[in-house]
């Protein structure tokens, strides 16, 4: 069963992260290909997992040097992106360079984190967005980040890991975009439904 938190247990202290940090985070870097999938031309799903967020924590902690103090908010922001063994999770960010473009896009893409699936073997999972702020504005601005959760049935997680492909799919209607997950994708995925 793939671990589902990160407790105090897991931190190592600063001295030996900062040993060691030019090889974890060349380790993490290969991981995090397979777990990315990009969804029309401007939006990347980041599926996160135990490993992503405890190389999340130790590198704020590394980059604020916050010591022990900082560890408990840490660990509070970063545990609910870890996949608890019967959903997936993902951060996905709207990556457009041009500050303009940035800011009329996300102007009309409000609800977006409302429209997104994961589709396969005819079961369609539901994102669910992270609920620690809105991240649609009232006047319908989108976040250019968003934390989307897909929760799965017991049924749906077989299925997922037994299906051939998978889609991932944005059905808003100023940002409609499929994705076929890449097998080694979906594979490293399924590994997160325990």
């Amino acid at each position: 069963m793939p671990k589902t938190e990160i407790t105090r247990a897991d931190i190592i202290p600063m001295d030996d992260y900062a040993k060691t940090r030019k090889e974890r985070r060349a380790a993490v870097t290969v991981m995090k290909r397979d777990r990315r999938v990009s969804c029309g031309p401007d939006a990347t799903f980041y599926f996160e997992n135990f490993d992503t967020m405890w190389h999340q924590v130790h590198e704020m902690l590394y980059i604020e040097k916050g010591g022990e103090e900082q560890i408990p908010d840490e660990l509070a922001a970063y545990n609910p992106l870890i996949p608890n063994g019967r959903e997936l999770v993902a951060t996905l960010m709207f990556e457009i360079e041009d500050e303009n473009r940035r800011r009329e896009f996300l102007a009309g893409l409000g609800g977006v984190e409302e429209t997104i699936t994961l589709e396969f073997n005819g079961d369609v999972v539901k994102g669910v967005p992270e609920d620690d702020v809105d991240r649609t504005t009232a006047d319908g601005k989108a976040s250019s980040v968003q934390f989307i959760h897909f929760p799965f049935t017991d049924a749906q997680a077989k299925a997922f890991k037994e299906a051939p492909r998978a889609v991932l799919g944005i059905g808003h209607p100023k940002y409609g975009h499929l994705a076929v997950l890449a097998e080694a994708t979906h594979k490293a995925l399924a590994a997160d439904l325990a």
